[in-house]
């Protein structure tokens, strides 16, 4: 008899935990496997048990529930500039300080002789603080931009928690049922659901511990730059846009002549190595043009007038008389010739 009570008590227990598998996505395993040995006083229980955690689930989703305490994440960015950095930051670090804040994380750079200096701060305040850390930081320098952003988590929250009540009800169960087993497989088989029951609170009350934590304290990033004019909140005229250009070019052109100089001031010891080169190369220009020109005038010398070294040119030919019946002929005047 206490077997068979028992097996009835674990099938009831299986089948409320195949019910919260299909609500939270989880638990089939152990419900599947002790499902089939479900008798029908087994599923009268369990009918029993699955109204009366679906009816506080139900409860814990309700709207009107929801409305009593709604669970909200505040969010805000924030660009700032300031021509008196030093003041600013102090200003912002004592907002913090006054809020009950912290700083979650901060980065800084730049240099103060170059007026280009920038802090980045991650700042968790209280929610209730939210409004007013914010004014606090707006009148601390001139802020550029300002966004805002909330998010609506009280649905997600109570679910979690109603799953999280479901868990700890079947954990409870678990170990009622794990003290009265008998056998040695009766109590393997509780121990195996409750690792896996455990095992999702856990991981449920984590979540919750993270949304407790986003609602309890908002995040407001905060960029802070350095500059030497603030930005007009109105639009710049011509004269004023071209006043600025030619400032800003005389200062470009300053940076450039001061990174050159320190350039060459950081590589002395190569451009004195590529000056002496040059100078020299430049004192030794003559000797060597003397000496391209004598090898030239002693190749020439060896050539000599008629060619080269060892060339003979072809004796010239003897001239030669004429031959006698090469010669023009003349008119006989003696003999033909008729005389007038």
């Amino acid at each position: 008899m206490k077997r068979t009570s028992l097996t009835k008590r674990l099938g009831a227990l299986a089948a409320a935990l195949a019910f919260c598998a299909v609500l939270a996505g989880c638990g089939a395993s152990g419900g599947t496997s002790a499902g089939a040995t479900m008798t029908a006083e087994g599923s009268m229980a369990y009918d029993t048990a699955a109204s009366e955690e679906a009816g506080a689930v139900n409860s814990a989703m309700d709207p009107a529930a929801a409305q009593t305490d709604r669970k909200i994440i505040y969010t805000a960015s924030l660009d700032m500039e300031s021509t008196e950095f030093d003041d600013t930051r102090t200003a912002l670090l004592e907002a913090v300080d006054a809020s009950g804040g912290y700083l979650a994380s901060s980065d800084q750079y730049g240099s103060a002789e170059d007026q280009d200096r920038y802090v980045y701060y991650s700042v968790r305040v209280p929610a209730d603080n939210y409004r007013a850390f914010l004014e606090a930081v707006g009148s601390a320098g001139n802020v550029l931009n300002l966004s805002e952003s909330t998010d609506d988590i009280t649905t997600q929250y109570i679910d979690v928690q109603a799953r999280l009540t479901a868990l700890e009800n079947q954990r409870d169960r678990l170990n009622a049922l794990a003290e009265k087993a008998e056998t040695t497989a009766d109590l393997l088989e509780i121990e195996s659901q409750l690792s896996d029951v455990q095992y999702q609170i856990e991981s449920y009350t984590q979540q919750q511990r993270w949304m407790d934590d986003q609602v309890s304290y908002s995040t407001v990033d905060i960029s802070l730059r350095e500059v030497r004019v603030l930005t007009p909140e109105t639009p710049a005229t011509f004269v004023e846009k071209l006043g600025r250009a030619l400032g800003d070019g005389w200062d470009d052109f300053v940076d450039l002549l001061e990174g050159l100089v320190l350039t060459l001031a950081y590589l002395w010891p190569m451009v004195i190595v590529a000056a002496v080169i040059v100078v020299a190369l430049i004192a030794t220009a003559p000797a060597r043009r003397a000496r391209r020109e004598a090898k030239a005038a002693r190749r020439a010398a060896r050539r000599g007038p008629a060619g080269p070294a060892g060339y003979a040119p072809p004796p010239a030919a003897e001239p030669t008389a004429p031959k006698a019946e090469d010669a023009p002929t003349t008119p006989d005047v003696d003999k033909g010739t008729p005389k007038y």
